[in-house]
């Protein structure tokens, strides 16, 4: 009998590397944990790897070897065990641990082999200046913020485009809205220095940047910015959406919708080269 093969989704993903965090932290090999509980050695490292969904009992199992009492966060890893094969429901099944632990952006950017992505308001964070993160943040998160989490939050940004300078290059396909291109955020030369620094980053060789032109009166991305991770395989393609409510992810069969919007995005933007000089056209304008 032909058994269906097991899809690596986020859950299995998750559960995996926290079990080899936890491994790791006791200093344990793979060897000695299957010496321990008389398990095979290959199908722990599977486990890990997210390549076989892992049974409860072999979780409990597993905790109870690594002296991970905490109620709360075993039960939190019992129940995900439970639910390896869902692909649905992240943010109303775990809540704010999604975005804490395992399941977060810099982990699916960290990991992709391609991230297509669609701005429609601002230029993306990835290609920020320090001065307009910091005027997105403060919009973003309100007259409330404290000036702590804003120098966190404009750090965390700077930190993560390191990712640009990493040598394993991760692919970035972005389409920029020509309007979030003309937003004077933060005034004209504030906006000119930052788009001078986006022509600087479209040239890199792992960056494919296109503006979508405002001639283009409707498109799959008019009911907002999204992300498209693609990561290798066996690993199904992730869908992403940021809002007031919070982040959301997206496995098969649903990130289907986010590939196919971003095919025809990239269909109907500007190629590369005519971006770049709609770019210095836009910047020489604000002199």
């Amino acid at each position: 009998m032909s058994h269906k093969p097991f899809i690596r989704t986020l859950r299995a993903q998750w559960l995996g590397v926290q079990l080899r965090e936890l491994r790791e932290t006791r200093g344990m090999t793979l060897d000695l944990v299957a010496r321990h509980l008389n398990r095979d050695r290959s199908a722990l490292g599977r486990y890990e790897r997210a390549e076989w969904p892992i049974q409860r009992s072999d979780v409990l199992a597993l905790l109870d070897l690594y002296g991970f009492h905490r109620a709360s966060d075993r039960a939190q890893l019992l129940s995900l065990a439970e639910e390896v094969w869902r692909t649905d429901h992240w943010s109303d099944s775990y809540g704010d641990v999604v975005d804490a632990s395992f399941i977060d952006f810099p982990w699916l950017e960290s990991r992709a082999e391609t991230v297509c992505s669609y701005h429609a308001a601002v230029v993306p964070g990835l290609f920020q200046l320090p001065a307009y993160a910091e005027l997105v943040i403060r919009c973003t998160e309100g007259p409330k913020v404290s000036e702590e989490k804003i120098r966190r939050g404009i750090a965390l940004r700077m930190d993560r485009q390191l990712v640009l300078k990493e040598p394993r290059q991760i692919r970035f396909e972005v389409i920029i809205d020509e309007a979030a291109l003309r937003r004077q955020i933060g005034g004209p030369s504030l906006l000119q220095a930052q788009l001078a620094h986006l022509a600087k980053i479209a040239r890199l060789p792992q960056v494919d940047l296109r503006v979508l032109p405002e001639t283009v009166p409707l498109h799959p991305g008019v009911e907002g910015s999204f992300w498209l991770f693609r990561m290798p395989p066996p690993y199904p393609e992730v869908g992403y959406l940021e809002s007031m409510a919070g982040q959301m992810y997206f496995e098969l069969p649903k990130s289907e919708r986010f590939r196919h919007a971003y095919d025809h995005m990239k269909e109907v933007a500007l190629d590369p080269v005519t971006s770049s000089r709609l770019i210095k056209h836009i910047e020489k304008g604000l002199s």
